[in-house]
């Protein structure tokens, strides 16, 4: 098709529906000559949703119009900002992107293989990709690496060196990905001036930035991953999505900030050309819409309800939505998506140091700060009959006092000298007048009566080895658990004993550089 479309007509696919092209007459220029070199890259953070088939139908006008469109997949970005995507998490999140992202570019007919598709670390980790994030950071200023990230990197109150990175690594991507333009939201437009601006200090060409509208959520503002009743979700239920898009802000005759409206204008006509409002026979029946302007004229003068514009919305979403839950629907796409998006808890934002909006804190196995530990001495509690008093050392340079209640399960002999499992990071806390420094980890299962086991760490294991769940290797513990966040009770949950009494979380299992954490005989116990 698109050997036998003019410059003009290609100008006209890649160009409508955007919000702003900077460097319209280079883009002309090379329509002239060649055919346009285009990139999308998208941080893989929280769960994409159904605005991102904006983007998507953009991207299949750009294949229309005879674009090479390279996405990228934008690891280390994701964690530079702010650590949105944990490192731990990081190339599960990015398989889950690349997975989804496929089967929604699938759903609505656009071809992969005319695709390349890379992953960021492909090639920003290298040394002339490294050497260039240096020379850039020589030239470009505090303040402009801040102000081109405003919109972007999340904001707060103390910001971290690598949200000032990275809106220079996105300029360099241009640069590396070796293309003409870079396409993404107009959130990104101080980004692309700070490319525009620095990129030729480098020795490198000013590229062509095109810029999509940003589509209001449900709830009129703009969309996000993190606030829940303003977006629905890839892989929501056909209830779910009635549910949302019935809540949605789609006030009669009001297209300002309506979602509703703006996923027909950005999404639906692009894809279809046409759009058709179903509606009962008393009302006038089923009206087909080939042109979106008459739609939006018609819900200004009230001749289409709002509650027409969600039912006609739901089915035709829906229809893009059913391939991706299929797919989605594997036990290998179902278990990936737990293990890349594992337990969110909310988090009520404003502590210091913390984003100043309300946002999702990720709650993973990394936070704990779990060792092995060996037992220096044991003896009965001064003023607690149920209760040991400990001292164990940890791997630190003094031991650590530790209250537990084995008396009824462990005889006094069989704790002295041995190793067993500790979290090391719970606020400390009194028991019986003696602060006990952390837990001893148990398996138990309960009945009549009740029994109890210390966690064993494997043969050859070392006071102050650190234990961490299979798959969740990197990153750092959280320094001290607060309380009120109830983090381990969260992980709690899913921490069991297999029946091969190996100690793990959601059947990953915990683990030290020697191999597997286990207990002696409680097959499907609980651990705590």
């Amino acid at each position: 098709m698109a050997e036998l479309q003019s410059p003009e007509e290609k100008f006209h696919l890649i160009t409508r529906n955007l919000q702003e092209v900077l460097g319209e007459d280079k883009l002309k220029q090379i329509l002239q000559e060649r055919e346009l070199k285009v990139y999308w890259g998208t941080a893989t953070t929280g769960k994409p949703h159904v605005a991102y088939f904006v983007p998507m139908s953009k991207i299949a006008d750009f294949l229309k119009a005879g674009c090479e469109v390279t996405i990228l997949f934008a690891d280390l970005h994701a964690y530079l900002d702010n650590m949105k995507a944990p490192w731990d998490l990081l190339e599960l999140r990015t398989k889950y992107y690349e997975q989804v992202i496929k089967a929604m570019l699938e759903s609505i007919g656009v071809p992969l293989e005319k695709l390349k598709f890379i992953k960021g670390t492909d090639f920003q980790l290298s040394r002339e990709y490294t050497l260039d994030v240096y020379r850039l950071s020589s030239v470009v200023t505090e303040h402009d690496a801040k102000k081109a990230g405003a919109e972007v990197v999340k904001q707060v109150e103390h910001p971290l060196l690598s949200g000032l990175l990275y809106p220079g690594l996105q300029a360099l991507d241009e640069e590396y990905l070796k293309v003409d333009a870079q396409f993404g939201g107009v959130d990104q437009r101080k980004i692309f001036t700070l490319a525009e601006k620095y990129l030729p200090s480098l020795g490198y060409a000013k590229r062509i930035h095109m810029m999509n509208p940003m589509v209001p959520g449900l709830t009129g503002g703009k969309m996000s991953s993190s606030e829940e009743e303003s977006k629905i979700d890839l892989l929501d239920k056909k209830e779910d999505v009635k549910k949302k898009l019935k809540k949605a802000f789609c006030e009669p005759g009001n297209i300002q900030n309506n979602g509703v409206l703006s996923f027909v204008k950005h999404v639906l006509f692009p894809l279809h050309s046409e759009f058709v409002i179903k509606r009962d026979e008393k009302w006038g029946g089923n009206r087909v819409y080939t042109v979106y302007e008459e739609v939006e004229k018609d819900f200004a003068e009230e001749l289409i309800h709002p509650g027409d514009l969600k039912a006609s919305v739901e089915v035709a979403l829906n229809k893009l939505l059913d391939p991706i839950r299929k797919k989605f629907g594997s036990p290998e796409l179902q278990k990936l998506t737990s293990h890349a998006y594992p337990e969110l808890a909310k988090c009520k934002g404003g502590a210091k140091g913390n984003p100043k909006n309300s946002d999702e804190e990720e709650i993973t196995p990394t936070r704990l700060d779990v060792r092995v530990g060996k037992i220096l001495s044991v003896e009965q509690h001064p003023d607690a009959t149920s209760l040991y008093l400990e001292k164990v050392d940890v791997g630190e340079a003094e031991p650590r006092t530790v209250v537990s209640g084995l008396v009824d399960y462990v005889s006094q002999e069989d704790l002295q000298d041995r190793l067993v499992v500790l979290l090391c990071n719970l606020k400390p806390q009194k028991m019986r007048g003696i602060e006990s420094q952390a837990m001893l980890l148990c398996a138990s299962i309960d009945g009549n009566p009740r029994k109890v086991e210390p966690l064993d760490p494997p043969a050859g294991s070392a006071p102050g080895d650190r234990v961490f769940v299979e798959g969740f290797e990197a990153g750092m513990p959280d320094d001290e658990l607060k309380p009120k966040k109830k983090v381990f009770e969260k992980l709690q949950v899913d921490l069991k004993i297999s029946s091969a009494c190996v100690a793990q979380w959601k059947e990953r299992d915990l683990m030290t550089k020697l191999g597997p954490v286990t207990c002696k005989t409680l097959k499907g116990g609980s651990i705590s």
